[in-house]
């Protein structure tokens, strides 16, 4: 019945869409999970952060070939080694008609550090954020940092008066006492603005006639009516029946359906998405795990055996369909500091059995796989077939795949409720100091964290995805070394040294990068980001 009455609620938003869509200027598309929040500092996720791309600004924006142009901020210059002097658009206003300032960039420094945001790691805490005047900001680090707005292109400016307006709190996740207005609500300076919201049902955004850039808009569109499908057969049926002009990700055994059918075509290409595997490396005892009074997942046998447990070929073939990179690194070609130096460790079954029992584990063990089912392309196939190929060395995992929402609040800090988990990354960079600083830095926030100073917690931005605990000091070190190299010969040296390190100790097991496929109705062109942002500025709809 609640199958039936999920079905029931998406077609008539579906078709709630088509009747109030005539002309061919309204874009209609769906993918497999909603927005989390219209605050954009409530989650790091891709999805939700390149969706509210087109409602929000950052002083820095990516271009469809992921290069950096200036948005809020027209131009910048290094004044010093560690100073950056950015010179800000004048004439922008946010939606509600007030202008864009500086007073808003350091509102909005403040507030993409405080305590409940997830990009904590945009900017340093001990970086000083001056307004020289009203168009002019100065951003002072403590050591030189070459790649400071490398990682801005979603760190998005909000407004303060409009904040102050409506008593906010600062980034607020779901579930909490009472709503924050930010959840449901917007004031961006971009393309687009907010028409209405109903979270996992519909949203409806127009085109904004003031934007600062309508003059050099490269789309045609004017409405975007946005409809969350789950249910991947209900996505792919609604595209091949001309309800909808774009939907991702299309199911790899779905491509040539939509191939074949006329009047819809694909756009497949490679993603700079990683997805992996993360193990529980802090805690004394796992919590999903028959064993008791120690935790296997800090022994690195345990750890190379579960990484030579996984057949990456098997699992490209036969679940990917081929639409997929097997990977070494926790970063894709095409990021700064990947390297084919790296090769995976060899898929071995015996020795994976040898080394569990050498380990003290002849028997295998019990343990427990937390993932998504709404978030990455064949999310929940890829860790049963995980679990399959672990039960052959004697692991027997049970898999708890859940929506994007549930996984994301019950693995993520602070509740860190998983012994493994699936998840995937894009460094918002494009270099491999982002990944380093949030996935392989020691982790500050853990469940059993010694009692912080006021206000300590909040300033924490290193280790900010390590949800596993993974901890060697000389990554640390290596880590700010790289952050303040300006010599790029140099600084690629020191970030493979650091690859080095953590591939050897198998701090997580990497397993692919991903494929894009999209579906798109023919008279739609739309351009294809290798970061999976959907950018409606490049839409033009000609039937």
């Amino acid at each position: 019945m609640r199958k039936a009455t999920l079905y029931t609620t998406l077609t008539a938003a579906l078709l709630g869409a088509s009747s109030i869509v005539a002309n061919a200027e309204t874009l209609r598309f769906a993918a497999q999970g909603d927005v989390a929040s219209f605050d954009p500092y409530v989650i790091d996720e891709t999805f939700s952060s390149g969706f509210l791309g087109n409602v929000y600004e950052g002083l820095v924006r990516r271009a469809n070939d992921l290069s950096i142009q200036p948005a809020l901020a027209e131009s910048w210059e290094m004044v010093e080694p560690t100073r950056w002097r950015f010179h800000l658009r004048k004439g922008v206003k946010f939606h509600d008609g007030s202008p864009f300032t500086a007073d808003d960039v350091l509102f909005s420094a403040d507030r993409v550090r405080s305590g409940g945001s997830d990009l904590k790691n945009r900017l340093a805490p001990d970086t000083k954020v001056v307004k020289v005047d009203d168009y002019t900001v100065d951003f002072i680090t403590a050591t030189p940092n070459p790649i400071i707005h490398y990682q801005w292109g979603n760190w998005y400016m909000m407004s303060k008066a409009w904040a102050e307006k409506h008593n906010d709190a600062g980034p607020q996740k779901a579930g909490g006492d009472k709503e924050a207005y930010t959840t449901l609500n917007e004031n961006g300076t971009g393309p687009f603005t907010l028409k209405s919201r109903e979270p996992g049902i519909k949203t409806t955004l127009v085109a904004n006639a003031d934007w600062w850039g309508a003059a050099t808009r490269e789309d045609n569109v004017t409405e975007v009516v946005f409809t969350p499908i789950p249910n991947s057969a209900t996505r792919v049926a609604a595209m091949l029946s001309g309800q909808l002009d774009v939907i991702f990700p299309v199911p790899v055994q779905d491509i040539e359906r939509i191939k074949a059918n006329p009047g819809t075509q694909m756009i497949v290409g490679p993603e700079l998405r990683t997805i992996y595997i993360f193990m529980d490396q802090f805690r004394d005892e796992l919590l999903y795990s028959n064993v008791k009074g120690k935790n296997p997942l800090k022994d690195h046998r345990v750890r190379e055996a579960l990484y030579r447990a996984i057949d990456i070929e098997t699992l490209k073939k036969k679940v990917m369909r081929d639409m997929s990179t097997p990977s070494a690194l926790m970063v894709a070609p095409g990021i700064n500091g990947a390297s084919d130096d790296f090769k995976r460790i060899p898929y071995d079954v015996e020795k994976a059995k040898a080394l569990l029992e050498e380990a003290g584990y002849p028997d295998g063990f019990e343990i427990g796989l937390d993932c998504p089912n709404d978030r990455y392309v064949n999310d929940e196939a890829i860790c049963i077939a995980v679990s399959n190929m672990l039960s052959k060395v004697g692991i027997k995992v049970k898999v708890n795949a859940q929506t994007k929402s549930k996984f994301f609040q019950k693995v993520f800090a602070p509740n860190l409720d998983f012994s493994l988990g699936l998840v995937g990354s894009t460094p918002p960079s494009f270099d491999s100091w982002a990944p380093i600083n949030s996935l392989h830095e020691c982790p500050r926030v853990t469940p059993e964290s010694a009692v912080w100073a006021d206000g300590e917690r909040e300033k924490v931005s290193n280790g900010k995805s390590n949800y596993g605990g993974y901890c060697n000091p000389e990554v640390d070190k290596l880590a700010g070394q790289i952050l303040a190299e300006t010599d790029q010969e140099k600084r690629n040296a020191l970030i493979k040294q650091v690859w080095t390190i953590t591939t050897g100790d198998i701090a997580y097991l990497p397993l692919h990068q991903q494929w894009l496929a999209w579906g798109v109705r023919d008279g739609v062109e739309v351009k294809q980001r290798a970061d999976d942002v959907f950018d409606w500025r490049y839409v033009k709809i000609t039937k």
